[in-house]
């Protein structure tokens, strides 16, 4: 059962991109490849085919193996609700609601879902590709592990280690994560990769000749940084938006504390005529033609947020002028009249007012809905009977007066709806812009008028040519026979449990 585990000295070292373009490049060479992340800690997810959810990044890295994604590949995903709680998904289905304290318990229980995921996988394909969760060197975090070191150790991997350059101080990353594991453990870990390197390679090589003398190990590849690079994010939205040249529309996001899939935002961020902003905190809220509110795993407590950094207000300013506005999900939810959640299944139990502009409301009901949807845009000349897929991830159903103006139709039945003077939509689709049809019609309605002879967005093509441009930079710069080496000599299943 041939796995392979990337780690990292740290969140965000580029373990899931390295698994990305591990796939793709395992694939192109003719080898079966699925990937593997025992644990996952993210607000951005996908639906499988079968209906189980799991984390954004996993999906992508099936997609760059060219295989449906299944719920196999991540059969523990953690969803932040709060700083100290998080929905908890197991083997694809919402299993409870945990603190950190109870999860520490529920380890074990989570340990077997793990491995016998893994075990599945790997009688399904040649090779498993796994990814780890933050850092092995998380301490505290060691006992029961099943994130990182306590699966490799279980099923007798050999680990890869990731440490980012750019972010500086590679080296001390790299030795100090190895000094803190076990002896085992170090002796798993079978060489390091460099990842997001700028500059000249010449510069750095004495460096890696030290590393690999102190440590006994080797450097099998240094990543060049790719600039541009823009794949599905694992989860943290930042605040880098997008500048276009000159733009002719201009759409503002507030950063949500508990923003979820904000992958939906990213084809505009590949459109030349679209300017995206991301307003974090306590920052001024600037001049927009559409104001996009994203999806949310607390909506609640999100629109609270809104509420108190000023954003009512704005909406209902921007819309006495002609402003647009659109919501996603729980943006959706929160444009309604209220929010009920009598069993509290997104935080305290209760009812809070909505922003009010579509007449409708949202009861959050046991049963989440998980689903791939396609169908047609509804409403205008231009978009009517336009194809639009994606993805619905909610617990709330929305009721009222608004749904009576649906924005599109989703196998079969209508969802979303569409104010009576067009200036606020709202869907529970995530993936609205994917196509590039469904793209232009879409920002076409929210104000960006077509311009002859201009290429429509296609996300998923684009989608596509960024995992192969991944993957000629590994192959490129990775000792790829060594990678595959490991991969052949993985050793078989040790202790369970």
């Amino acid at each position: 059962m041939p796995t392979l585990m990337i780690q990292g000295t740290t969140s965000d070292a580029g373990k899931s991109t390295l698994v990305a373009g591990l796939c793709r490049a395992l694939t192109r060479r003719g080898i079966s490849v699925a990937p593997f992340k025992p644990q996952n800690m993210a607000l951005n997810s996908a639906v499988t085919p079968e209906g189980g959810e799991i984390g954004r990044s996993t999906a992508l890295q099936a997609a760059a193996a060219g295989i449906a994604p299944h719920a196999d590949m991540n059969p523990v995903l953690l969803k932040p609700e709060s700083d100290r709680g998080a929905q908890v998904i197991l083997d694809g289905q919402v299993y409870g609601h945990m603190d950190a304290i109870d999860y520490h318990a529920f380890k074990r229980r989570a340990r077997e879902s793990v491995l016998a995921a893994w075990r599945r996988l790997s009688s399904r394909f040649d090779v498993i590709i796994a990814e780890g969760a933050g850092s092995p060197a998380e301490v505290n975090l060691r006992e029961g592990d099943i994130a990182n070191m306590g699966f490799a150790e279980a099923v007798d991997c050999p680990v890869l280690l990731v440490g980012d350059i750019d972010r500086g101080g590679v080296f001390a990353q790299l030795v100090g994560t190895l000094a803190l594991l076990s002896e085992s453990e170090r002796a798993r870990t079978r060489g390091f990769v460099i990842n997001r390197f700028r500059g000249d390679i010449a510069l750095l090589e004495p460096g890696l000749d030290w590393l690999t003398a102190h440590t006994g190990k080797p450097v099998h590849g240094v990543l060049p940084y790719l600039q541009g690079l823009l794949l599905d994010a694992e989860d943290g939205v930042g605040l880098a938006g997008h500048e276009a040249g000159t733009p002719d529309l201009r759409v503002v996001v507030p950063a949500l504390p508990r923003i979820s899939n904000h992958t939906d935002l990213d084809p505009l961020r590949l459109h030349p005529r679209v300017s995206l902003t991301i307003v974090g905190p306590d920052r001024a809220i600037p001049p927009a033609d559409v104001i996009l509110l994203p999806g949310s795993k607390a909506t609640a407590s999100d629109l609270a947020w809104l509420r108190a950094q000023g954003w009512e207000a704005a909406i209902h300013r921007h819309l006495r002028y002609g402003g647009r506005v659109l919501g996603i999900c729980g943006g959706f939810q929160m444009l309604g009249e209220a929010i009920d959640d009598p069993d509290g299944l997104e935080g305290p139990a209760g009812s809070v007012p909505g922003l009010g502009v579509l007449a409708m409301r949202t009861r959050m009901v046991a049963g989440k809905q998980l689903r791939n949807v396609a169908g047609t845009l509804l409403g205008t000349p231009a978009g009517e009977g336009v194809p639009v897929s994606g993805y619905e991830i909610h617990n709330g159903v929305s009721d009222g007066p608004a749904l009576a103006r649906p924005l599109m139709l989703l196998d079969g039945r209508p969802d979303g709806a569409v104010s009576e003077d067009d200036q606020v939509l709202g869907s529970y689709l995530h993936g609205l812009f994917d196509e590039a049809g469904a793209c232009a019609s879409l920002l076409a309605r929210l104000g960006l008028a077509g311009e002859e002879g201009e290429a429509a967005v296609d996300f998923a093509a684009h989608r596509e040519r960024e995992l192969d441009r991944l993957a000629d930079g590994l192959e490129a710069s990775l000792d790829m026979a060594a990678i595959e080496a490991l991969v052949g000599g993985s050793g078989p299943v040790s202790n369970y449990l």
